[in-house]
């Protein structure tokens, strides 16, 4: 039985059995054997309507199926066909034969939790299913009641049928509201004690963030209310590339044959992060820093995480994360404050239901190293915040050294080595490269698609807007440069569809446009009443919102409360006379509410919609009230660059003068932040309409101290300066060193457009190793057709290993010149293009996806090594028996069952097995040439007993001669006869250390 058939079984019983409650045939026993359409045909009059009532049905069958199936998928996987079938039937006899009617879910207050409770005690459990078949009927069971409760409640009858139940309660109301006014819990005294309770109240948590943090705010107008309309995160939600910038933890990608020696590299390798996708990435390492530019979508990645990690949805290589409990924390409400403890980490996301949370949950799910703490914003405090929240999280990951993190922040804020002690792999999000970017459009048209009203133009014609800005941004690289984040992106996508395909020149004018239509354009083009009725004018709205945002800024502030914002906007009606009478709470509250640049991030508090907004309006107010002395005295912190880049923009000539040579001459005096003024001052460029004659000279000066890139955090830096650095870097790279040339490169390719394209097939005359490393890498930045061409066609690629990192250079990759080692990290499904590729000696495809044919790699007849991970069904696996050559496989665990003896080639002596389940079995194995074999689970916990290795029968029978563990794996009596080198990383040990002393057996412990 497939996950697919699996799935529509399910999903047909549970809405069949709503179908019942519904028609009123529930208690009709001879009706429960009818078919839906039966039923319906009995229960429901006329033609017309029962296609109607079908069709609802149908609606809720595919919404039960679209649920279950990518969990089947999963699960299916480590059972066989006969088990699949036990499974689903037994799931489906007992929800037949449970008490599903009307009283049974009144008596259970209509509460999932408590009816699947009292269903599992009076059902009678199947027989004769193993250990992981009872678990997983155990788990769809609950599903489907939960599925079951969530529909009936759902329907129009249930609300009559409540009533009269409610009604046959009141005789005893007064008791049971005083006994739930005893009950009610207190966060410190009364909470539930112990550990019984964990299990429901968490799956309400998941419920909360799954349903409140899925959805992102599109920047655009609408009616009459107070935000831009949302849309779900998780249709929105377009991954990001990140670069590896911790440069003392950086590790080169190896070869396959160089990982035999220390398994754990394969898992290094898999995290190694230069230029991968983030999922990636992360999937690598259980604790990172996660550093991005303003609008680089670090706040987005974490709450798609929260919202993934909730529903369990998680897939390729960051699958293992399933089942993993997500906490949120954000930093900015703690500003000022103590970072939280554990009992109050739920606080800001999940506050009303911390008071009814069982005593110690939260340390309880950080303690079973199945929390995935997401800890956001780290710039957004002071700098003697940020330490007191690196001493806590110190602290905190002593107590729970199991727990995943991951941390975020602005580069300027935190280092890439700010967490280096605490064992943090740094990754730096990138700008959006022109594929990515395409990607982001296409998927935020998608997601507009959904709103289906409200649009600034017919449904229908959104496929021809999306054209239109692919067409723009393909033909203008200066609009690829301006929209290289997913806040730019976002409001570039907006603003084409607002204005009639009008697209703006650069930053400033983006920003300056979106505000517009943020604060007032949305409500005055369609005469909203309140904004046709308003006393404040455009520039009324901006002049307190300016003053409100420089007021937040000059205090080093993110939020501020409402009651303290409607004084400071007072204070500033006072001043402006044409608004008399009008009194600060009541313009705060029209702009709280009818624009879509504040909101309330907690009770009674204010902040900006996104902090760029907020930076934007103070460099503006600075600018208006001539403050550039206090920018310059503030230049050298992290919090203000941003503000100090825009006000360049804002200033009249005189202001630019005094702003940009009080920074350059503060770095010619002060030696300590003489690079971060002169990177600034540089920066300021961007936004800059003309450039002092005075100061071009010193401003060129400036750029020629931070030249040539050498560190890894060099190139993001210096490619916001913009297209005019391309000038200033060399037309050859043969002056530069080895690592000033790569890094010269990296910061081209960052920069884009077609003058970078140019530069790069310059620089491809350089043959040094890590000049071609970085070319390869710079694939991604650009057109894959054209960069495959122009570069590296020119480019000596054999015995280097080519990293694919997005769809669109599969195709491209039969136009580069020979090729012998290929490492494909996007997902793949279709393998024909291999065919027209020159012979392989090393392939990797990291993550496969769907139904894979495996026939084309038989055009591959000189591969040695083949990787074949990832969440695909491998079809026509015999093909890798007819590989000549191949010495070594690697391969998810669970598509071991599908390959039979004449599927490992004769030639083959090495094995890797990733993502290791609960259940190993090694019995497909028969190839007794094997002499390497490598075990692999992420940070999966495999049992111990019957899984320990030693008590696998197959690893006698083998010829080996070396293992790699990188498990939680207990590894018992070690080893098998004729091993001579033993690998253990992440491994369950014995409490001797002797009992590892082997004779003749070198053991390595990691």
């Amino acid at each position: 039985m497939s996950a697919e058939a699996a799935a529509l079984r399910l999903g047909t019983t549970v809405a069949k059995t709503a179908a019942d409650i519904w028609l009123g045939g529930r208690r009709r026993q001879q009706e429960r054997q009818l078919s839906l359409t039966e039923l319906v045909r009995l229960r429901v009059p006329g033609l017309r309507l029962q296609r109607s009532v079908e069709r609802q049905f149908g609606q809720i069958t595919d919404a039960v199926f679209d649920r279950l199936e990518p969990y089947l998928e999963h699960e299916f996987r480590g059972l066989d066909e006969a088990g699949r079938q036990a499974v689903i039937d037994a799931v489906c006899d007992t929800f037949a034969r449970a008490d599903l009617s009307d009283e049974a879910v009144f008596s259970a207050d209509a509460h999932p939790a408590e009816l699947i409770r009292r269903l599992t005690g009076s059902v009678p459990a199947p027989v004769g299913l193993s250990e992981a078949e009872t678990r997983l009927y155990e788990m769809l069971f609950a599903e489907c009641v939960e599925y079951y409760v969530r529909i009936v409640r759902s329907l129009p009858v249930f609300e009559e049928r409540a009533a009269a139940e409610l009604l046959a309660r009141t005789a005893t109301l007064g008791t049971e509201v005083a006994r739930l006014l005893e009950r009610l819990p207190d966060r410190s005294l009364l909470a539930p004690e112990g550990s019984d309770r964990d299990t429901a109240f968490r799956r309400r948590y998941l419920e909360l963030i799954s349903r409140d943090l899925d959805e992102v705010e599109l920047f655009r107008r609408t009616s009459d209310r107070a935000a831009g309309p949302r849309v779900r995160l998780s249709v929105a939600y377009v991954s990001l590339r990140a670069t590896g910038d911790d440069g003392s933890r950086r590790r080169a990608v190896r070869s396959l044959s160089r990982l035999r020696p220390d398994m754990s590299d394969w898992e290094e390798a898999g995290g190694e992060s230069s230029g991968v996708r983030v999922e990636t990435g992360l999937s690598g390492a259980s604790r990172v820093l996660l550093r991005g530019e303003a609008g680089s979508g670090k706040t987005t990645l974490l709450r798609w995480l929260a919202v993934t990690a909730a529903r369990g949805a998680f897939s390729g290589e960051l699958a293992d994360w399933n089942g993993l409990t997500p906490v949120l924390v954000k930093l900015r409400e703690y500003s000022g404050r103590t970072p939280p403890a554990p009992d109050a980490m739920l606080d800001g996301v999940a506050g009303p239901l911390t008071g009814i949370m069982p005593k110690g949950w939260v340390e309880r799910q950080l303690d079973s190293g199945r929390a995935l703490l997401l800890i956001d914003g780290v710039d957004e405090l002071l700098d003697r915040e940020r330490r007191a929240v690196r001493d806590w999280l110190r602290k905190l990951l002593v107590a729970y050294e199991g727990v995943r993190v991951v941390v975020t922040s602005r580069p300027a804020a935190a280092g890439a080595d700010w967490l280096r002690g605490e064992d943090f792999t740094a990754m730096h999000l990138d700008r959006m490269s022109p594929p990515d970017l395409a990607a982001f459009v296409r998927q935020w048209h998608q997601a507009v698609r959904e709103l289906g009203e409200d649009l600034p133009c017919p449904v229908d014609d959104l496929p021809l807007y999306e054209q239109s800005l692919l067409t723009s941004l393909k033909d203008r690289p200066h609009l690829q440069s301006l929209a290289g984040t997913p806040l730019l992106a976002a409001m570039l996508c907006a603003m084409h569809l607002n204005r009639g395909r009008q697209l703006p020149r650069d930053r400033m004018e983006l920003y300056r446009n979106a505000l517009h239509t943020l604060v007032h354009d949305r409500d005055a083009d369609r005469n909203v009443p309140s904004a046709v009725d308003s006393k404040l004018s455009l520039s009324d709205k901006l002049v307190i919102l300016r003053d409100l945002a420089w007021r937040l800024s000059d205090n080093n502030r993110s939020e501020i409360s409402v009651e303290q914002a409607a004084v400071h906007v007072g204070a500033k009606l006072r001043a402006m006379r044409h608004l008399d009478g009008m009194e600060g709470g009541q313009v705060l509250d029209q702009l709280r509410h009818r624009s879509g640049i504040l909101r309330s991030p907690a009770e009674a508090r204010l902040d900006f919609v996104h902090r760029t907004f907020q930076e934007y309006l103070a460099s503006s107010e600075a600018a208006e009230e001539d403050r550039m002395g206090n920018l310059v005295e503030r230049a050298h912190l992290d919090l203000w660059r941003e503000t100090v880049i825009m006000a360049a923009g804002h200033a009249n000539a005189r202001q630019r003068e005094e702003l940009l040579s009080g920074i350059l001459d503060r770095a010619d005096r002060e030696p300590r932040y003489a690079r971060v003024l002169r990177l600034l001052a540089a920066s300021c460029q961007e936004t800059l309409p003309v450039v002092p004659d005075g100061l071009a000279g010193r401003l060129d000066d400036a750029v020629s101290h931070l030249l040539p890139a050498r560190r890894p955090t060099d190139p993001p830096a210096l490619a916001a300066v913009g297209s005019s650095l391309l000038r200033r870097l060399p037309t050859s790279l043969g002056e530069l060193t080895e690592k000033a040339a790569a890094q010269t490169v990296r910061t081209v390719a960052l920069i884009g457009g077609g003058a970078a394209l140019g530069l790069l097939v310059r620089y491809a005359e350089d043959t040094r190793e890590a000049v071609i490393e970085a070319l390869i890498e710079a694939w991604g930045y650009f057109d894959a057709d054209a960069y495959a061409d122009r570069v590296l066609a020119g480019v000596p690629l054999t015995g280097r290993r080519v990293r694919l990192t997005h769809s669109r250079q599969w195709p491209a990759v039969c136009r580069l010149p020979a090729i012998d080692n290929l490492w494909v990290r996007h997902p793949v499904t279709d393998l024909t293009v291999l065919t027209g590729l020159q012979p392989l000696m090393e392939l990797s495809l990291v993550a496969l996806s769907g139904d894979v044919d495996l026939s084309p790699l038989g055009a591959q007849q000189s591969l040695l090594e083949l990787a074949l991970t990832g969440g695909a069904s491998l079809k026509n696996t015999d093909v890798l028996g007819e590989l000549p050559a191949l010495d070594a496989l690697y391969l998810e665990s669970e598509c071991l069952p599908q390959l039979g003896e004449r599927c490992l080639a004769p030639t083959l002596t090495s094995l890797g097995l990733m993502h290791l389940g609960a259940s190993l079995d090694l019995a497909p194995l028969r190839h007794d040439r094997i002499e390497w074999l490598g075990l692999y689970a992420g940070e999966t916990c495999l049992p111990q007993g019957d899984h320990a290795l030693s008590a696998l029968p197959r690893l006698r029978s083998l010829a080996l001669t070396h293992i790699n563990v990188a498990a939680w794996l207990d590894v018992g009596s070690f080893p098998p006869p004729g091993v001579n080198s033993l690998n253990l990383t992440r491994c369950i040990l014995p409490e001797d250390p002797t009992a590892l002393d082997f004779p003749g057996v070198r053991v390595v412990i990691r």
